[in-house]
């Protein structure tokens, strides 16, 4: 089941994928889904970062089997960096090289603590497409993140999600202005997916519309003013955007 969050002349609006067009749900995190009745053509409706979390998550040192000998870790960053598709990432230059990293981002459907890998049919909405943008630069001068995670526009996420996906051994792929610059699987990661939800509810409560992306696995590009950015997952389809 494909699921968004649309942008309608009432404001926005969750919706279901149905045939060629958006049906709106009155809430997106219920079981079972109730529609309203309104629908509206995919064609030509814009689609918004599909959740707006109140917590941002990501993994730190899971990019391949080699952070497997490190403990993982995870790092915040603002609800306020959230954007969309087709939106744009802003870039400082006083800040240094900045990179985008295309992660498979899971969505938290219900408040949940102390997750076990059997719960997660029962907690997790699904899983979409998330671009952990970072000004490298400043990582050596903030072991927090704060100063290299948390610019203008540094957590696009979307287009949609997908609620039947199995996280396992997706490809994901990394395009700047048209050409290839990286590509690999959620398979490459220290900690898979599952691993990464399960250690940080065991750190934190989370709640509908929180996010967590479960990092990148050699799957980061350096960006400039003026690119454009596609980031596709097996199964999720493509996040573009652009970076000023």
């Amino acid at each position: 089941m494909r699921l968004a969050r649309i942008s309608t002349p009432e404001g926005a609006v969750h919706a279901v994928a149905d045939g060629a067009d958006w049906a709106v749900v009155e809430d997106v995190f219920a079981r079972p889904l109730v529609r309203t009745g309104e629908r509206r053509p995919q064609s030509t409706t814009v689609l918004l970062s599909p959740v707006e979390p109140r917590v941002v998550l990501g993994m730190s040192h899971n990019s391949g089997p080699a952070d497997r000998a490190r403990p993982p870790q995870a790092f915040m960053k603002s609800a306020r960096t959230v954007v969309g598709p087709g939106d744009v990432v802003h870039v400082d230059p006083r800040r240094g090289e900045v990179r985008i990293e295309g992660e498979l981002t899971l969505v938290v459907r219900t408040v949940c603590r102390d997750v076990m890998p059997d719960q997660l049919a029962d907690v997790v909405l699904g899983w979409t497409i998330g671009n952990d943008v970072t000004a490298v630069d400043q990582v050596l001068l903030d072991p927090l993140f704060t100063q290299a995670k948390n610019g203008d526009g540094f957590t696009p996420i979307g287009p949609w999600i997908e609620t039947d996906l199995d996280p396992h051994d997706l490809s994901i792929e990394v395009v700047v202005d048209g050409v290839r610059a990286a590509s690999s699987s959620t398979a490459g990661l220290a900690w898979d997916a599952i691993e990464a939800f399960c250690y940080v509810t065991a750190h934190m409560t989370l709640g509908p519309g929180d996010v967590l992306m479960t990092g990148a696995p050699g799957t980061s590009a350096t960006v400039r003013p003026g690119a454009t950015t596609a980031i596709s997952i097996d199964g999720l389809g493509t996040l573009v955007g652009s970076v000023d």
